[in-house]
């Protein structure tokens, strides 16, 4: 009669990395030699300074932690839930263990020999990368990402062929083309013509840039009259330079050029206009290095002249957005290429409200504007076309001109939001959006909204402060939200107890696994027997860090998982906390966002029955920091006093 076990055995394991990488009958050979192992609550599998035995470990049911002994503290390190691997020591490296690793609930293990794993390593190089980052995760190095894959079938695949663009150095750039700056245009046109490029860098006699002159800047400048071709060449060069260092990444020239909305960049020896020339970049150099260019696609946004033309160029980033996925690139890098695409989109749809306002004949008030996004978009989160979002703040008016300045400006918000909405964006469904009346309005008025919800800390003006706390200028004078923002901070100085009403409202959605750890999902409506990962997961995350970030007195970041890394640095004690919060968020936040890409939708419900084990692994694990957290908040903010 057949062995069942060993089949037994390899179905579990199949649905984790790096089995999942393996053929059955590899795995089914591995499977044989597995020692099911039986652990008592508190048991110790092994303890650090013991010798590395022959098996690793792979938990079955229930769950391993793993701690570091250090200066007398048992600090704690990991967890292992189902499917997660553990004692990778004896397989990647020598010495005795780092860590102990002890039962925190009765636990069945797969004990996986060494030698027979050891041979698979050396001929299956994606089994041997996860294994490399999981071990690099255990021994206690911060490994951004997971210990396991949202998308299993996907990592051989990224391991083996795609480079993960955060990290792609840029290993050559051209040799920089460069002359004094007293040089005539005609000379320095002549030495771009023979050298065929499109750039010359102007240089002091150190070398150090001192200006760039482009193709741009002739057919602007000299072609035009403006500027002769007997003058220097100083006479049409576009200074500063935007300088960057040799070890720059792809990612990061693409973000500088998005950014600073420019074609070119110079290379020097330590980053800055005060060092030697070492090379030039452009966006033809990208294209050519990547085969594709974010900053290609927000310069086309600028171009656009319809809602239509917006909606298809929010289409191919949402390509984009699939790739970068696929191929976990950070979600750092991700947030920051969607956030210049939505917010140029909206500076468009504005600049084409505008246009459409003055072909209509209405005049523009003197007052100046600034336009704001809020929530996800305030936050720079929004990988996804999720509904609008936004707020107008114009500059304060004398009281005869206020109506007619707020009727233009709701007139203008009007457009904007139907052209969004044409592009894409669904509306608001609370309305929150500056075609709103209540949320146009002057800088006065803004700041007299803001300290009714702060000084009468009511639960709906708690609940608007969680949205309108996480404002940003996208469009317009951006002082006018600097000033807001001064108004804020200075209010909740002068009413402190309002944190601790903020931070009551962050621990209302309870840590979304019931006792049994599964998932919490809607008992009733459309969403019934769904989870909801917004709601249940990442508002208790991005509540807190709010919270936690404003009690600290700090101003201008909005970022949830760059909330939580500042934390860990104001805060070491709790360090290990905000980074897996941080962690958590991401690895939510790409979820979230694959979720929406499959269903063409938001992503923020699905079932989750169909889950695999992996998902469901990762997912369990991302929700570890919110119930510390919670009780952080609950003591920091004493809220047992205030019924919280």
């Amino acid at each position: 009669m057949e062995n069942t076990i060993p089949h037994r055995v390899c179905d579990f394991l199949k649905g984790f990395p790096p089995f999942n990488l393996l053929s059955r009958d590899v795995l089914l050979g591995i499977a044989g030699r597995v020692v099911v192992r039986y652990c008592r609550p508190e048991e110790a599998i092994f303890r650090q300074g013991d010798a590395p035995g022959s098996y690793f470990y792979v938990v079955r049911e229930g769950a391993v932690k793993l701690f570091r002994e250090e200066d007398g503290e048992t600090i704690l390190v990991d967890q292992c839930d189902e499917g997660g691997l553990f004692g990778l020591r004896p397989l990647l490296a020598g010495g005795p263990y780092a860590l102990t690793a002890r039962a925190s609930e009765e636990a069945l293990l797969y004990a996986v020999r060494v030698d027979s794993f050891r041979e698979v390593m050396e001929t299956d190089p994606g089994a041997a990368f996860y294994l490399a980052s999981s071990f690099a995760a255990s021994a206690g190095e911060r490994y951004r990402g997971r210990k396991g894959s949202l998308f299993p079938e996907k990592d051989k695949l990224a391991a083996n062929q795609f480079p993960l663009l955060e990290v792609l150095s840029l290993e050559r750039s051209k040799e920089p083309v460069t002359c004094p700056p007293g040089l005539p245009v005609r000379e320095a046109a002549g030495i771009m013509a023979a050298r065929e490029v499109g750039s010359i860098i102007i240089v002091d006699e150190h070398f150090a840039p001192l200006g760039i002159a482009t193709d741009k800047d002739l057919r602007n400048k000299v072609a035009t009259g403006l500027v002769g071709l007997h003058e220097p060449v100083e006479a049409i060069m576009s200074s500063p330079v935007i300088s960057v260092p040799p070890d720059i990444t792809v990612a990061g020239v693409q973000i500088e050029m998005v950014r600073r909305r420019i074609s070119h960049l110079c290379i020097t020896e330590d980053g800055t206009d005060g060092s030697k020339v070492l090379g030039v970049l452009s966006e033809h150099d990208l294209m050519v290095m990547q085969g594709n260019n974010p900053a290609i696609l927000v310069r086309e946004v600028r171009r656009c002249r319809d809602a239509e033309g917006l909606r298809e160029l929010r289409e191919r980033s949402e390509e984009l957005l699939k790739k970068y996925l696929y191929q976990e690139v950070s979600i750092s890098f991700i947030s920051t290429f969607m956030t210049e695409v939505n917010d140029e989109i909206i500076r468009r749809a504005v600049q084409l409200g505008e246009a459409e306002m003055e072909a209509e004949g209405r005049l523009k008030p003197q007052a100046a504007y600034c336009w704001l996004a809020l929530g996800s978009g305030g936050r720079g989160e929004q990988l996804l076309r999720t509904d609008q979002d936004s707020a107008l703040i114009f500059e304060n008016v004398p009281e005869e001109d206020k109506e007619r300045t707020r009727a233009y400006f709701l007139a203008l918000a009007g457009k904007v939001t139907q052209m969004l909405h044409r592009a894409g964006f669904e509306y608001c469904p609370g309305d929150m959006m500056a075609s709103n009346p209540s949320w146009c309005l002057s800088l006065d008025e803004w700041k007299k909204q803001f300290s009714g919800w702060i000084f009468e800390p009511a639960p709906k003006a708690v609940m608007m402060c969680t949205v309108f706390f996480d404002f940003r200028p996208v469009f317009g004078l951006e002082p006018l939200s600097e000033l807001l923002s001064r108004h804020i901070f200075d209010a909740i100085q002068e009413q402190s107890v309002f944190l601790n009403f903020l931070a009551r409202d962050a621990i209302q959605n309870p840590p979304p696994l019931t006792f049994f750890r599964n998932f919490v999902v809607e008992s009733s409506g459309e969403h019934k027997n769904e989870f909801d990962i917004k709601s249940r997961a990442m508002m208790p995350l991005a509540d807190a860090a709010r919270v936690l970030i404003l009690n600290a007195g700090i101003a201008g970041v909005n970022n949830t998982f760059r909330r939580f890394e500042k934390l860990a640095e104001l805060e070491p004690a709790n360090g290990d906390l905000y980074e897996q919060a941080a962690d958590a968020y991401e690895l939510l936040m790409r979820y979230r966002a694959l979720q929406g890409l499959k269903n063409q939708g938001p992503g923020r419900y699905f079932s989750p029955s169909e889950l695999t084990r992996m998902e469901r692994l990762n997912l369990r694990n991302s929700f570890q920091p919110i119930k510390s957290l919670q009780s952080l908040l609950r003591t920091r903010f004493q809220l047992s006093f205030l019924g919280g």
